[in-house]
């Protein structure tokens, strides 16, 4: 059966369909010696060139779907490369053997949190689709004066430069009342830029401090510290696809969800149960 040439390639984890249709569009994809075109659909019998470089035939039958998580801290830009030279959060992800981490959105350089990656570029542009309304959850601290008349605002919508906004859901978390600090835990389902801040900052507080704690079905863990990831289990990754639409397609892959690393640096010479995550 033939599928469409953006979704092949974002299945062997090339990247997004957004961003593969983009490639298409600038002549960077060929198929069978030719430049490919929008709407191009193929078997996976084609010889098929991206940036240059052959597709391998077995990776067009799509790989092992593989989902990871990253407590993101403050200071990380959720970008590739950063041409000021800053530090991104794909510099603490492990390597993968074929294909590459598809961030599934992004969180500014001052928000930490829960970050979902994966090879799979359908499942990553499913789960960011504004169709599928996949929910996000943030801890959010404001300082100033928050009364039920905002809060009934912040739900009901407010009208941003980019259009009307509103969270889901705001339930309050606490804090210190008379400081003027409080902890809200707040839903919505679109990915705006910076829309949880630019919501608040609507209502005339600040906010201090942003965390996000879920995205869809997955939580983030109490026991996985900053600047370190974790795989997810096949029945998360199941999850994660059913969320988005997809068939679920993971497969047990032993011991790796299991495993934590810190940022980016192998351990030598470790001792046995040096690698085990201990709580934060």
């Amino acid at each position: 059966m033939d599928e469409k040439l953006q979704k092949v390639l974002a299945r062997a984890g090339y990247g997004s369909r957004r961003q593969i249709e983009q490639w298409i569009a600038e002549g960077r994809v060929q198929v069978n010696g030719e430049p490919a075109r929008l709407g191009d659909r193929v078997t996976g019998t084609e010889r098929i060139r991206c940036n240059g470089r052959l597709v391998p035939r077995e990776k067009l039958a799509g790989s092992q779907r593989k989902v990871l998580m990253y407590h993101k801290p403050v200071g990380e830009m959720s970008t590739r490369h950063d041409p000021e030279g800053r530090t991104t959060v794909f510099n603490a992800l492990p390597g993968l053997g074929s294909g590459r981490w598809i961030s599934i959105g992004r969180l500014d350089l001052n928000t930490l949190g829960l970050l979902l990656f994966t090879n799979d570029g359908e499942l990553a542009n499913a789960l960011m689709h504004p169709s599928r309304a996949v929910e996000r959850e943030y801890a959010v601290r404001v300082f100033g004066e928050v009364d039920q008349a905002m809060l009934q605002r912040l739900q009901t919508g407010v009208e941003l430069e980019d259009g009307t906004a509103a969270f889901d859901s705001v339930v309050a978390g606490g804090g210190d009342r008379e400081g003027g600090n409080q902890w809200f835990h707040v839903v919505l389902r679109e990915g705006r830029r910076r829309e949880v801040r630019r919501l608040w900052e609507s209502q005339g507080v600040q906010v201090s401090r942003l965390i996000r704690v879920r995205y869809g079905p997955i939580r983030l863990p109490r026991d996985l510290p900053r600047g370190k990831w974790r795989f997810l289990k096949p029945e998360q990754v199941d999850a994660l696809a059913r969320a988005a639409g997809l068939a679920e397609a993971s497969r047990p892959e032993p011991s790796l969800h299991r495993h934590t690393r810190a940022r980016g640096k192998a351990r030598a010479g470790r001792k046995p149960g040096a690698g085990k995550v201990r709580k934060a």
